[in-house]
């Protein structure tokens, strides 16, 4: 990530302006392609869906700074404006401004991978789940609100991004509410451990608008699958070409599969692959394992969350 020019604790407000907010973690059912603002509303008789831009006065920046990684914003959409992401705080970093986290005022569920995500408690065996990219606790939350037995452990690199998270999205409340429940660390994600191992680890690791280099080397997930307990399993936010990085050279879809081709590796047929988007490659969730008993696993989810059972695949290079 680019190198801090604000101080940390230097977390500033400022006025709206035009921003263009990449794709990056927006895609659901129905997909949603880049979200942008606009200078001027739509007529009014046009349906508005999550391909439309929001207006750019409905969208304000609450907080933006450098840290020593990343360039954080803090963006609050309107709850008056006629947009599927209306009422929410968005957390974006790095330059081209991918979204890494999302909360809204009065729901838990987002409609983005992360709902994906908090599929994951009923099909790993108990134990601990490990977030590696806790990014705001978007995950975190869905997964502790909905399963009253779960345990988190969340890594985060930047520790202005746990700053942001306690400040604007309602993490500080969340730790003091589940204080036996979530751990949050500070350090390098890819050494993350916990006594006997993790139950299910779900793996979120952007760098510079693109999943981290790491990730497509099949070593990195060799130790990450010996951090699980018998009957674990990873899932992953693997991107797709609604990521756009930094550096032009690292290719959304390119990215995903080369780190798809190392997960499977590692993993051989027992790797599953959930698409979203309106193209395949949009944007994809990788899932290690054997495909679960899907109707025992629609059982122990909310109604939501129950499309996304049969969504899932196995890959195929």
């Amino acid at each position: 990530m680019s190198i801090g020019l604000i101080a940390p604790h230097q977390i500033r407000t400022f006025v709206s302006y035009p921003i263009q907010i990449s794709r990056h973690s927006l895609h659901c059912n129905p997909p949603i392609p880049r979200l942008r603002l606009l200078h001027t509303s739509p007529p009014k008789s046009q349906t508005r869906t999550q391909e439309d831009g929001i207006p750019v006065d409905d969208v304000k920046i609450i907080a933006k700074f450098r840290s020593r990684y990343n360039y954080i914003r803090v963006l609050e959409v309107s709850r008056k404006t006629d947009h599927p992401f209306a009422g929410s705080r968005l957390l974006l970093l790095d330059g081209p401004g991918n979204i890494h986290s999302i909360s809204y005022l009065f729901k838990s569920l987002t409609k983005t991978y992360f709902d994906v995500f908090a599929t994951l408690p009923p099909i790993v065996t108990s134990g601990p789940i490990g977030i590696l990219g806790f990014g705001a606790g978007t995950a975190a939350r869905l997964i502790l609100e909905l399963y009253p037995e779960a345990v988190v452990h969340g890594w985060e690199l930047d520790p202005s991004v746990i700053k942001v998270a306690r400040e604007f999205f309602g993490l500080e409340k969340l730790e003091k509410k589940y204080p036996d429940r979530l751990f949050v660390y500070i350090g390098d994600a890819l050494k993350a451990s916990v006594r006997d191992g993790f139950s299910g680890i779900l793996v979120d690791l952007f760098s510079q608008g693109s999943l981290l280099p790491e990730l497509e080397d099949p070593n990195t997930w060799e130790k990450l699958n010996k951090c699980l307990r018998k009957g674990g399993r990873i899932m992953v936010n693997v991107g797709g070409s609604c990521v756009e990085a930094e550096d032009s050279r690292r290719d959304g879809k390119v990215v995903m599969d080369q780190t798809l081709k190392a997960m499977q590796r590692v993993f051989g047929e027992k790797l599953l692959v959930l698409n979203l988007g309106n193209r395949k490659d949009d944007s994809s969730i990788a899932l290690t394992g054997e495909l679960p008993d899907l109707e025992a696993w629609k059982k122990a989810l909310p109604r939501p969350l129950k499309y996304y059972v049969h969504m899932w695949t196995s890959f195929s290079d």
